[in-house]
């Protein structure tokens, strides 16, 4: 297909699946689409790379609601499988929408809930199940999934699956789905591990990349600041969210920990509707906390990395990285939530100084150096205290260490032997000896032995 403006008609979808397309607003194909949707609809292994926000999704629903076409027996015949619950949700959004016209059956698996209604759905009759790789396994063991029929199969952000450790659940399903079947791999980048996957899940597959693997959309404006401590980090975000034009922001954190800290500071400056959601989140309160984020009635949602993906939010202005992400990837994914669907976007990081080896390595994943900014004048930048700079440097020593194993390391340098005084030339210096301090049953018999003398 060239790469003019081409509408979905030249896919040769059916009316069902054009109508829903446009009651969805998708006019022209994006590129991922325009490359992916033709090989998979010949039947292809597909190998997709692209960064997230690029319509991926659709990418590979379109094609497989067209194979599957309508609700027939009693066992699904496609499976989805995603990372994380965030991610099942927002696939399941995607593919219902683009299956409004038709009687498919679509059901999500996913943990954080009882499975009983998610078996009540399976049990009724489905065709395409959305699941996490654990869900899906957990079920599969207990009966109330039959995978025989299963012609299709679908990774999404395998990257992220790697990352997470669910190789073994992925190694168990492929063990217990048909061997024979059509098999599309998704990924935002192309590690050498997810070549690796791709080369032990696919069979001779058709790879479509349209952007270099781990690179950030142009529609994103990304600036970093250089922030001294932890209070200044804090500081700077409230002058940030007082001072820019910030409509719908996610801030990012490393911890749960963190992410409590900062939603508790934010919410006490009172800036407006703010919710947070991480792992120790229950599962209703983050569904209800994304879909008011989504709906606009939330200015500010502060999360762990657990919503780097899956979250498809068309107008957040900002994302503010408050940590470094350590696996670097995930700052493609952060920042992957704003500047979507051709909007822009402005995407901040926090680097203390310990965080600033790893940003230089995503700036060398991104391929590009990132837009240094002076902390503004107004902003209380407070003396680091002796504690957090001796962490700062105990984290450097050991990224250097990591690197070069012979680095010693300000902590680890042995103390210097003083020279040894007073000892003329030919004396010796006697070493103590080390005695063992005599028990009481030790002393009673000396002291026998001395009354017998």
């Amino acid at each position: 297909m060239s790469d003019e403006a081409l509408g979905f008609d030249a896919f040769k979808l059916n009316k069902q699946l054009l109508d829903a397309v446009a009651s969805a607003g998708y006019t022209v194909p994006t590129p991922i689409q325009q490359k992916a949707i033709p090989l998979a609809l010949a039947g292809h292994d597909v190998l997709g790379v692209a960064q997230t926000g690029t319509g991926k999704t659709a990418a590979y629903i379109l094609p497989l609601l067209m194979k599957v076409k309508y609700a027939q027996g009693q066992h699904p015949r496609a499976l989805i499988l995603a990372p994380t619950r965030e991610l099942v949700m927002q696939i399941e959004e995607v593919a219902k929408q683009l299956a409004q016209n038709t009687d498919l059956r679509i059901v999500s698996l996913y943990g954080g809930l009882g499975p009983k209604t998610q078996i009540e759905n399976i049990t009724a009759g489905v065709d395409i199940i959305i699941s996490t790789p654990g869900r899906f396994m957990d079920l599969y063991r207990k009966g109330n999934i039959l995978p025989k029929e299963i012609k299709t199969m679908v990774l999404d952000e395998a990257d992220k699956i790697m990352d997470m450790g669910f190789m073994p659940q992925i190694r168990s399903i492929l063990e217990v789905i048909p061997s024979k079947r059509q098999n599309l791999l998704f990924s935002a980048t192309f590690s050498a591990r997810v070549e690796t996957l791709s080369a032990e899940f696919l069979e001779f597959p058709e790879k479509v990349e349209v952007t270099p693997s781990a690179t950030t959309a142009e529609t994103i404006a990304q600036v970093k600041y250089h922030v001294p401590n932890i209070k200044t980090k804090i500081n700077l975000l409230a002058h940030l969210l007082e001072n820019e034009e910030i409509n719908r922001a996610i801030i990012f954190t490393r911890s749960r920990k963190n992410a409590e800290s900062v939603f508790s500071f934010l919410e006490r400056k009172n800036m407006g509707e703010i919710r947070v959601i991480h792992a120790n989140k229950g599962q209703n309160t983050r569904i209800n906390s994304m879909e008011d984020f989504k709906g606009g009635e939330v200015r500010i949602l502060v999360a762990t990395d657990v919503a780097s993906r899956g979250l498809d939010v068309t107008m957040v202005s900002h994302v503010i990285n408050f940590d470094v992400p350590l696996i670097y990837e995930d700052y493609v994914h952060r920042i992957g939530r704003t500047g979507r669907a051709e909007n822009e976007g402005k995407a901040i990081t926090f680097v203390n100084p310990a965080e600033i080896y790893h940003f230089e390595c995503i700036e060398d994943m991104i391929r590009m150096q990132v837009d240094l900014l002076p902390i503004p004048g107004k902003v209380d930048v407070p003396e680091t205290p002796f504690e957090e700079k001796q962490g700062y440097a105990r984290e450097l020593d050991r990224l250097k260490q990591r690197d070069n194993p012979d680095y010693k390391g300000a902590f680890h340098e042995k103390k210097a032997i003083p020279p040894k005084a007073n000892i003329g030339k030919g004396e010796k210096v006697k070493a103590k000896k080390h005695t063992k301090k005599p028990n009481r049953n030790q002393l009673k018999t000396k002291n026998q032995k001395n009354k017998g003398k």
